[in-house]
Order: C-alpha cells, then sequence, then structure tokens
C-alpha cells in the first residue's frame, strides 16, 4: 500500500474514532442533577446542608429600598431570574455532635408543590435514617420551614425527635384566632403549620420554649424576630471558639440585604424588627468569625459574614474534603 493511502486510511480511522463516542453521548440528556448534599466539618460538628428546592421570589416583595437601587445591585450578580422571580433556594441543616443528630428546620415537604419537598430524601442520600435525629429546631412556623416534619403519608418523618419551636411563633401560627385576623396572603399557613406540628404534639415531641429554658446541649436560641413573631437563630457551640449560627430567615434576597440590609422583604410580619434582627444577627457573625448556614442562601448556604463599611457582604465557603479524606 502507497504511503499516501496509508496516511488516507489512518486519518479515517482517527475521525472513525474521534466522531464516534461523540455522537453516541450527544444522546444522553442528564434528567437529575446530583444529590443535594454538602458536608462541612466545624470543629467538632459535622455540618450536612441538605437542600430542599428552590422558589422565585420577585424582587418587587423587597420594600425600604427604590427599584432603581435593586436593579444596580442585582445587575451583574448573575442570580437566575425570571418572570416568576429570582432564584430562591430552601436549604435546611443536619448537625452531627458525637452520635446526637439535630435537624435545623425540615423544607417544605408537598406544602410548595414539585421541585421542592427535597430535604427528606437527600439526608436519606447522605446516609441518614431520619429516625435517627434526636432533635429538630425550627427557626420558625413557615411552611417552608415545618411542612417536612411530615413524610409523603403525613405521618412523621422524624418518629424519635423533639421538635422545638418558640412559644412566640407556636402562639401565632397555632392559634385559630390568629388566622381570623392575619393578612389574607398568609393565612394558608396557619393550617399547615397546625397539620405539621400535630403528630409531634399529640405524641408529647412538641416542646414550646421561652428564652431562658432549657436547650439541648451547645445549642442557644438568639432573639431574631421580625420575618415571623418568634423567629430565632440557632447558635450551636463548635468546640475551640468556634460557633455555626443557624440563622433562618434572615436573608431572602443575598444580592441586596447584605449591601443594604435595610431592605425588608413583603412578608416580613415586622419590618421594623426583622431589619434589626438583620443588622444584629449579622454583626454579631461578622465580628465572632461564626460560621453562618442560611436557609435561603445559594446552596450549601456555608460561608462567614463580613463588614463592608455600615453594611455586610457574604463570603461563601470554599469546598473543602472531610478530615482524613
Amino acid at each position: 500500500m502507497s504511503l499516501p493511502r496509508i496516511r488516507l486510511h489512518a486519518a479515517a480511522l482517527l475521525l472513525a474514532v474521534a466522531t464516534g463516542p461523540a455522537l453516541a453521548t450527544t444522546a444522553h440528556t442528564p434528567s437529575a442533577q446530583v444529590p443535594g448534599v454538602y458536608h462541612q466539618q466545624i470543629g467538632t460538628l459535622q455540618v450536612t446542608a441538605l437542600f430542599d428546592g428552590t422558589v422565585a421570589l420577585g424582587r418587587q416583595e423587597l420594600t425600604g429600598i427604590d427599584a432603581g437601587a435593586v436593579t444596580r445591585l442585582l445587575d451583574h450578580r448573575y442570580v437566575p431570574e425570571d418572570g416568576k422571580g429570582l432564584q430562591t433556594a430552601v436549604n435546611a441543616y443536619l448537625v452531627q455532635r458525637g452520635n446526637h443528630l439535630t435537624l435545623v428546620d425540615t423544607g417544605t415537604a408537598a406544602c410548595f408543590g414539585p421541585g421542592l419537598g427535597q430535604v427528606l430524601g437527600n439526608l436519606r442520600a447522605a446516609g441518614y435514617d431520619p429516625a435517627e435525629v434526636d432533635d429538630v429546631l425550627l427557626t420558625h412556623a413557615h411552611p417552608d420551614h415545618l411542612c417536612g416534619l411530615l413524610d409523603a403519608q403525613d405521618t412523621m418523618a422524624y418518629p424519635n425527635a423533639t421538635v422545638w419551636l418558640s412559644a412566640a411563633d407556636a402562639a401565632y401560627w397555632l392559634d385559630p384566632a390568629s388566622e381570623a385576623t392575619a393578612p389574607q396572603g398568609v393565612r394558608f399557613a396557619f393550617a399547615l403549620a397546625r397539620k405539621a406540628v400535630a403528630p409531634y404534639a399529640a405524641a408529647g415531641k412538641l416542646h414550646r420554649f421561652s428564652p431562658g429554658q432549657t436547650l439541648p446541649v451547645g445549642v442557644a436560641a438568639l432573639d431574631s424576630h421580625g420575618h415571623t413573631p418568634g423567629h430565632v437563630s440557632w447558635k450551636l457551640d463548635a468546640g475551640k471558639g468556634q460557633a455555626v449560627l443557624v440563622w433562618g430567615d434572615i436573608v431572602h434576597f443575598h444580592a441586596v440585604q447584605f449591601a443594604q440590609p435595610q431592605a425588608a422583604y413583603e412578608a416580613d410580619s415586622d419590618r421594623t424588627a426583622a431589619v434589626a434582627s438583620r443588622r444584629a444577627m449579622m454583626a454579631q457573625a461578622a465580628d465572632g468569625g461564626w460560621w453562618v448556614a442560611g436557609a435561603h442562601l445559594p446552596f450549601p448556604g456555608l460561608g462567614h459574614v463580613r463588614r463592608e463599611g455600615e453594611a455586610f457582604a457574604w463570603v461563601p465557603g470554599e469546598f473543602a474534603p472531610l478530615p482524613g479524606h
């Protein structure tokens, strides 16, 4: 065979090798993202972020800030946005201290429709049995934080856990009298809250706590009311001067509210108090160097807060291997 013909055959063979697999793989379309699980070792604690899904929040739902300032803050921040609003994560956090498992918030379960309700499945994907959870700490009684107390059969998703809910939030959200006088837009949430906690209350596993009462070891409830009447942020001692602040709904619009903490959310029950709580939690987290876990920060929602003049900035944690791996 002549040299030119050998070269021609070689070129044809290389082309077949190069194009064959490529043509085959283009037919593959992923149908699901990887499990929404991320582990972070913080001092003596292993914190596992659990993704529940995303909701869309409209920029017009921000108050206390003019529309032009919102546009400038969102410009070049690349927060996904469609006709329904800005993509906003819903996260929960499993904290392991030795053999003790604490879940902070539980996600939406079936309360908000498809695309959400993934916490329980992701907890299992992380290698945990829901029956192993000892305590469930609720930041507040909104559906995206407590509906996940129930599984698909409307039974206790965490049958061996004690559920901790602030007395102030319980008094408001579990009381039908409050529902009758609440703004029309939030009335749907009252029945959902009562349904979610009912089996735990019947089993004597719902603990309504007030400031100063004994809480699980290594846990402190910081008053951060405003978004709801009894909203708390949970500070967990991680040893050696470290702490994790799971702050619930201190922030909904991360691209705006760190830079402009005075920007409130339309759904805040007391916007003035919500702004004050946001400033206080950000200041404490920044000055203490605490880790922060945010229910509506981009997944996994773990990182730090730093001061920027009179305002603040979010510093996402970097991907890190677990110790020894």
